[in-house]
């Protein structure tokens, strides 16, 4: 496969793939049945969960200066904000588009060199995969009983035991040959690793590392408040369990980067988490859908305004 097909198949494939869910998840609740939930559900939580989400990017947009100005560079707070906006509004296009964009935007109206720039980009997402990693092993340990129990019922865990033994040493076998081969690819997963280690490193040696830890916690606390919150507005989901909020809200989490934005996947993910709590379809459907739609369009709107209001606030450069 050449590499124009492949950058083909990467922007056809999730928009395929995100229509096909919004399908499905159409088949599970009827347009008539979604739209009455959208009418009786209580705007207030709706609201309140747009703000949470509103303040996680402002704390994502200023906890981006200080990966910045090691780099000799002051970010000013609003090109940051509007870079970030736009972000998540190129990314309902091409997947991973928008973080090329918001380099682009640093570089055009900062100066920051675009290798620069995303590299601190990609840094910023490890710290981001580090809380949600730590989000979902909180999960299993207070959760741990009823997991257990919910796999026990529908699986086999003596073979789950050999199945997790056999890939296990899968990895083991694996990081062996990328660590002593000198084959091309093996050469290019050291060097993009490595690059992480760097990305990670820089956290760490960064002036106001604190500041920045306090930050990337209050974005991702934002994250959960704005998924707990939205759940009240709608009486079937709003006295689910800790269980169920923290699960589903993991799930949807991962559909974001299954589709463009979480397009069709975001509603069958919250709907496949909340199922096993036993919650109709109908109700987890439709907050799914209430969740993605109140976040996505504050975005559209914010995004938007922010392309066209780049160039008007940097005209003098």
């Amino acid at each position: 496969m050449d590499k124009k097909t492949g950058n083909i198949l990467k922007i056809i494939v999730p928009l395929l793939l995100g229509v096909a869910l919004v399908w499905y998840s159409l088949s599970k609740i009827s347009i008539d049945e979604l739209f009455t939930y959208f009418k009786s559900a209580n705007y207030t939580y709706i609201g309140m969960g747009l703000i949470f989400g509103f303040l996680s990017h402002l704390s994502r947009a200023y906890r981006w200066k200080f990966m910045i100005e090691p780099l000799g560079y002051t970010l000013r707070l609003p090109n940051s904000i509007m870079a970030v906006f736009a972000t998540y509004l190129v990314n309902y296009t091409i997947p991973r588009a928008g973080e090329i964009t918001r380099a682009t935007i640093l570089a055009n109206y900062e100066g920051v060199p675009f290798e620069k720039g995303f590299g601190t980009i990609v840094a910023e997402r490890m710290a981001d995969l580090t809380i949600m990693l730590g989000i979902i092993i909180v999960t299993l340990f207070l959760e741990f009983d009823f997991i257990y129990q919910f796999f026990a019922e529908r699986f086999d865990l003596y073979k789950i035991i050999i199945g997790f033994t056999c890939l296990l040493v899968l990895v083991v076998l694996f990081l062996l040959f990328i660590k002593k081969s000198q084959s091309t690819f093996a050469l290019k997963v050291r060097s993009f690793v490595g690059g992480l280690i760097e990305g990670i490193l820089t956290i760490v040696k960064m002036k106001h590392k604190w500041s920045f830890i306090a930050h990337t916690l209050f974005i991702w606390t934002m994250y959960v408040l704005m998924f707990y919150i939205t759940t009240l507005a709608i009486p079937e989901t709003s006295s689910l369990p800790l269980a169920a909020i923290l699960i589903g809200f993991i799930s949807a989490s991962f559909s974001i980067a299954a589709t463009n934005g979480g397009i069709g996947s975001y509603p069958v993910a919250v709907y496949a988490a909340f199922s096993i709590f036993a919650i109709a379809k109908e109700p987890s459907m439709a907050f799914g859908w209430i969740m993605w739609s109140s976040q996505t369009l504050m975005v559209i709107v914010l995004g938007g305004l922010s392309l066209i209001y780049l160039p008007i606030y940097n005209r003098t450069k």
